[in-house]
């Protein structure tokens, strides 16, 4: 930090379990991710290449080393997995990850159907060649699922290898976890965090209202995904109190 302030919350230190950001780059060049990391750097645990983007994105390699240079994950979204299952190339995929040396991989089941015993299956796979994130939820805002549903799908995923837990709002945040208003299911959620532990679960929050919400409910160190590269610092700034929206949670 540049200065001291008093009664501001403590926040975990890189490498975290715990107070993790995921950031979504939809095709960032190279030197857009240098610019990125040159302020983010410290702030960002993990980029997830969103849905498709790394198999258009030119000079790849050389942005993941960006990434990884400055001590941030980098992993493929995971409707390239699907994109990559639905054609039956799980083989190929787990040889792009390794061409591309991953340590993170990403499976979901968001735009196909999939038994959930299979997507599970593919969990077990992935497991034994990199560190799982499974993301839970549908991409598609007709499909509401029953917490009890949420609770028993992320318990099952845990217990196939899952590291850590996604849950769905797509980058508009307006599916999964939230309303089409882009409102919060506060049900949802607080069942969840009944059965879940909360250090499990990344929480998709790509809307300002949202990232504010999760803060409010479990503090400066809960795990936020799909979040935009330009807001990184706006979202610590709002992580520890320093925005009108936080600003008297932690004094």
């Amino acid at each position: 930090m540049n200065f001291e302030l008093k009664n501001v919350p403590m926040r975990t230190h890189k490498p975290r379990n715990n107070g993790l950001t995921m950031v979504m780059d939809k095709g960032f060049s190279v030197r857009q991710a240098e610019d990125f990391m040159a302020v983010g750097a410290s702030y960002t645990d993990f980029v997830k290449l969103g849905w498709t983007t790394a198999y258009l994105t030119p000079q790849l390699e050389e942005k993941l080393a960006v990434y990884r240079s400055a001590g941030v994950h980098p992993y493929l979204g995971g409707t390239l997995f699907e994109a990559f299952v639905v054609r039956d190339q799980f083989d190929d995929f787990l040889r792009v990850i390794e061409k591309y040396k991953l340590e993170y991989a990403e499976i979901s089941d968001g735009s196909i159907v999939m038994p959930h015993d299979q997507k599970c299956e593919y969990i077990a796979k992935l497991a034994q060649h990199v560190t799982v994130i499974s993301e839970v939820g549908s991409k598609d805002n007709t499909k509401i699922m029953a917490p009890y549903k949420w609770i028993s799908l992320m318990k099952a995923e845990l217990a196939a290898g899952s590291w850590r837990l996604i849950a769905e709002s797509r980058e508009s945040g307006n599916v999964g976890l939230y309303r089409e208003s882009g409102e919060v299911r506060q049900g949802l959620v607080d069942e969840i965090l009944n059965e879940i532990p909360n250090e499990k679960i990344i929480w998709e929050a790509p809307l300002k209202a949202q990232q504010v919400w999760f803060i409010q409910l479990i503090g400066a160190n809960v795990n936020l995904g799909n979040i935009s590269p330009h807001e990184i610092i706006a979202l610590e700034s709002t992580r520890l109190g320093l925005r009108g929206d936080t600003f008297h949670n932690f004094i």
